[in-house]
């Protein structure tokens, strides 16, 4: 190993793959972990290791965010691989990961390493695509998975839109469970959701606006359950907002099913009343949902469940969120405010900070097969160093990315990143700020 080397003191070093919580320090040389651990101590180091004074900070794995959409290609007025990756650098997020539903739809293998190609030119971070399942997500013919998965493609997935057809989901798994590829499925009963533009309840009543029935993410959800203890194969819910859908992998998972499930911030930090009077920022895939959701998605998360937060971050451009309700688009953008958001889940009490880490590092490693998302020796030394508890408010101004459609705008948060660390390089730090 050679290269650069870059000494971390006076750090919280916390690694939830091994459970290591201890102070101490990291030592990196080149794009690699070279050495950890409290005795790691600045006066034994030789004068050539650039040393980074952490002030007692979190020096944790670098966060992996498993559902990323980006508008290139097709759409880069609305987000690039660039823009996306500084965003998600700003973030402390090392590892972004695609949804296939951009213009043309990555279906096929010229597609898969067009983006792998363009992100290592321009962007800061790790990005790695996912490919659709169906080509054209049409849900109807699949693609050639393995090719695919040959070419980079991490997991497999149709975007915000669901197998629909039960058969072709069946096949979908079996051939995946013969090569361990990963499924990623959109959680919502098409025909019962074709309408609806907000969860259905009194509050969608009350506005007038066409509801999603709860049901159409359970429905989904229990039938994939059920094609999962057919094939074998491994299936994971992209995004789950209600309490049935949870129950739902709560059973299957103590059953033994290879199922695993992801929330995104929104919808465990929110529910349906931030819509307000028709407010399009607050409309999102899947919708708020009622108070008893959202308490139920904590629990969730809680118990381990549902083990991946991820952003679901949606680059809408204002045209396109300055529509009446019903009319606008969906989604939010959330790889900058990805980690303050989940801390709340720590701040509140609900999971310890090591569990709440496991959720953005280990854990999509572990489901996506990366060498990533770990404190230790010999592996990639992509990390972040952020402050737990640091007080600041949000702020869509200071967004790096090109959109700027987020409902959180001027929400006070607790927890800021400080620094964010890819393959041994520093590709955002604030380390010089007060």
């Amino acid at each position: 190993m050679s290269g650069r080397r870059v000494a971390y003191l006076n750090a919280r070093l916390l690694d939830p793959a091994s459970g290591l919580d201890t102070p101490g320090g990291l030592l990196t040389e080149g794009g690699l972990i070279a050495d950890l651990g409290p005795e790691l101590a600045g006066a034994d180091l030789a004068d050539d290791i650039e040393t980074v004074d952490c002030g007692g900070r979190v020096l944790c794995p670098g966060l992996i965010d498993m559902r990323v959409f980006s508008g290139e290609p097709g759409a880069e007025h609305k987000e690039t691989l660039a823009s996306l990756g500084q965003a998600a650098a700003a973030g402390g997020i090392t590892t972004a990961v695609t949804m296939p539903n951009t213009e043309p739809v990555i279906d096929n293998v010229a597609l898969v390493e067009y983006v792998a190609r363009r992100a290592r030119e321009t962007a800061p971070v790790r990005i790695l695509p996912m490919a659709a399942i169906s080509q054209g997500l049409d849900g109807r013919a699949m693609t050639e998975l393995g090719l695919m998965a040959e070419a980079g493609a991490v997991a497999f997935s149709d975007g915000t839109r669901a197998v629909a057809d039960a058969l072709v989901m069946r096949r979908v798994l079996s051939y995946a469970s013969t090569f361990g590829l990963l499924v990623v499925q959109y959680p919502e009963e098409p025909a019962l959701a074709r309408d609806g533009v907000m969860n259905e309840s009194e509050v969608a009543m009350r506005l007038g606006l066409p509801g999603i029935p709860a049901c159409a993410e359970t429905v989904m959800v229990e039938r994939d359950i059920r094609l999962v203890e057919l094939t074998g194969g491994r299936y994971h819910a992209a995004l789950v907002s209600t309490g049935a859908a949870v129950g739902a992998l709560r059973a299957a998972k103590a059953d033994g099913l290879p199922v695993s499930a992801a929330a995104a911030p929104q919808n465990f930090a929110l529910n349906e009343t931030a819509v307000g009077d028709y407010r399009t920022f607050a409309k999102t895939d899947p919708p708020l949902r009622g108070e008893d959701d959202r308490r139920a998605l904590v629990a969730g998360l809680a118990d381990g469940t549902v083990d991946v937060i991820c952003s679901s971050h949606t680059p809408e451009d204002a045209e396109s969120k300055r529509l009446p309700f019903e009319q606008a688009a969906s989604g939010i953008i959330g790889l900058e405010t990805l980690l303050p958001l989940a801390l709340e889940l720590y701040h509140n009490g609900h999971l310890g900070l090591s569990a709440l880490l496991a959720t953005m590092t280990i854990n999509p490693a572990r489901h996506l097969g990366l060498p990533t998302g770990r404190l230790t020796a010999g592996a990639p030394a992509d990390l972040l160093l952020f402050d737990p508890d640091l007080p600041w408010r949000i702020d869509e101004d200071g967004f790096r990315s090109k959109s700027k459609n987020s409902p959180f705008d001027g929400r006070p948060v607790q927890g800021r990143v400080w620094r964010t660390v890819v393959d041994g390089a520093c590709v955002h730090d604030r380390t010089g700020e007060a």
